[in-house]
């Protein structure tokens, strides 16, 4: 299964009646957590079951939720049900920290499964209420998926926009013979935040992903967002106010470009896990041994690295690596990564993980990229394993360099932020590109015009 999120171009009736059912979905999550409250206060069993959550829904008569109709509600409450089983197992595994639901939600995304939508072109019809007017809705772009394969759409919202998350049931890729990926040809990815993906592959060739561009835009938008937080910090409503217009302008823009900070950021993933992938399937390699770097998570290194693992997110890395992967027919198996980066890959001797790139063996003299290091003993590594002698892939010689994020801001040949303003006076800083000098006019004897330092033309007279 593959789901792709496509935009809406909607009207404001459209868009109003859209938001409705986000809302209707809300008000379904809202009662069940009411009438479980209520049970709990009277010492009644809560009303966790599927089915019964159903029975109790249809209590509520046909229009009690609007334009919502009684399968996506059915829906919600299906959520609800899974949601609340999966905390009990946990607790009962002995995790103490597992919550049950608790919290209710504004807008929650609304699910149409196969059958209660129909799509013609561009034009999506989303089933409603019996009664109600139908609801047709426009794509912003054609759907990657045949028509045929589609099984469900998701309605949901980022920030102040629509759109649908489009699910389609997507064979595994075929290929000629002699062609498809070879399950006896591994290769090791190593996951870091300079590199999202580091790939020591066999016959000495290597790949690495560049992820400048995407630190550099967490980065800006870490800055900009404490700049706004500073600038309204005084105009900050109290507990309990509602706040003013103003306030509610900021809040509205904050959530806008929070969502556009994601959306960017994930694409950049999912480009960089393509790149991954069509790498692999040019050298028919069938097997990806991923190190598992998750555990790190748990590790409390001050706020800085904190943040630092908040932007890198391997988690969704992980995903969007076996995604793309099993499209491709090729196995992904995570491994623990503990101890690959500062492993010689030659030698087998532990050594001071490097603080730059560059690995260094100080007892054999072995040199290479560190996160290519860390690669190449994770290919070496079984599942549930520590790393073997058997050297199956040699170092990489032959390294392939791709960037991901091409269309973040700053993303250019100087990677210069371009939201800085061109500097004056004597500011301190880059002054740009240098400009030629204006081209000189015959028949007019002027002094020759030079660019100084900061941009600004000078005339040298003698």
């Amino acid at each position: 299964m593959r789901t792709a999120r496509v935009g809406l171009r909607v009207t404001p009736a459209q868009r109003r009646r859209c938001f409705g059912l986000l809302l209707a979905a809300g008000d379904v999550w809202a009662c069940a957590l009411d009438m479980n409250r209520w049970r709990r206060q009277r010492g009644l069993a809560p009303i966790t079951n599927f089915q019964q959550l159903c029975r109790e829904l249809h209590k509520a008569g046909p229009g009690a939720f609007g334009d919502l109709n009684s399968p996506c509600a059915e829906g919600v409450l299906r959520r609800y049900s899974d949601a609340w089983f999966a905390t009990a197992k946990r607790r009962a595994d002995g995790d103490a920290s597992a919550r049950f639901p608790r919290r209710k939600r504004r807008l929650l995304p609304v699910r149409f499964r196969y059958g209660s939508f129909a799509i013609d072109g561009q034009r999506l019809r989303l089933a409603v209420a019996r009664g109600r007017l139908p609801l047709w809705v426009r794509l912003d772009r054609e759907l990657p998926y045949p028509v045929g394969q589609i099984r469900s759409v998701t309605l949901l919202n980022e920030g102040a926009r629509l759109f649908v998350e489009v699910t389609a049931e997507v064979p595994v890729a075929t290929y000629a013979p002699g062609t498809e990926p070879d399950p006896g040809r591994v290769a090791g990815v190593d996951l870091g935040v300079i590199h999202p993906y580091a790939v020591a592959g066999p016959e000495g060739e290597g790949l690495l992903v560049s992820g400048r561009a995407m630190r550099a835009e967490a980065h800006l938008h870490l800055k900009d967002t404490k700049h706004r937080r500073r600038a309204v910090a005084q105009r900050a409503p109290k507990p309990g106010q509602a706040g003013s217009r103003r306030w509610r302008k900021y809040r509205a823009r904050q959530r806008k470009l929070e969502a556009r900070h994601k959306r960017r950021i994930k694409q950049a993933q999912h480009e960089a896990a393509e790149q991954v992938v069509q790498w692999a399937v040019e050298r028919r390699v069938g097997t990806l041994r991923v190190g598992d770097p998750r555990g790190v998570l748990e590790l409390k290194a001050g706020r800085r690295h904190n943040q630092r693992l908040r932007d890198w997110r391997p988690g969704y890395l992980i995903r969007c690596l076996k995604d793309k992967a099993e499209q491709a027919g090729i196995r992904v198996e995570l491994v623990d990564e503990r101890g690959t980066s500062s492993t010689c890959p030659s030698c087998g001797r532990r050594v001071p993980k490097p603080a730059g790139r560059r690995f260094t063996c100080m007892h054999c003299g072995f040199s290479g990229h560190r996160d290519l290091v860390g690669g190449a003993n994770i290919a070496r590594r079984d599942p549930g394993g520590p790393i073997t002698t058997m050297k199956r892939n040699p170092f990489p010689v032959v390294i392939t360099h791709r960037r991901a994020g091409r269309h973040l801001p700053g993303a250019g040949p100087s990677r210069r932020d371009p939201r800085r303003r061109p500097h004056h006076g004597t500011a301190q800083g880059s002054p740009g590109r240098p400009r030629p000098a204006p081209p000189p006019q015959w028949g007019v004897a002027r002094p020759e015009a030079r660019i100084n330092q900061h941009g600004r033309p000078t005339t040298n007279v003698a």
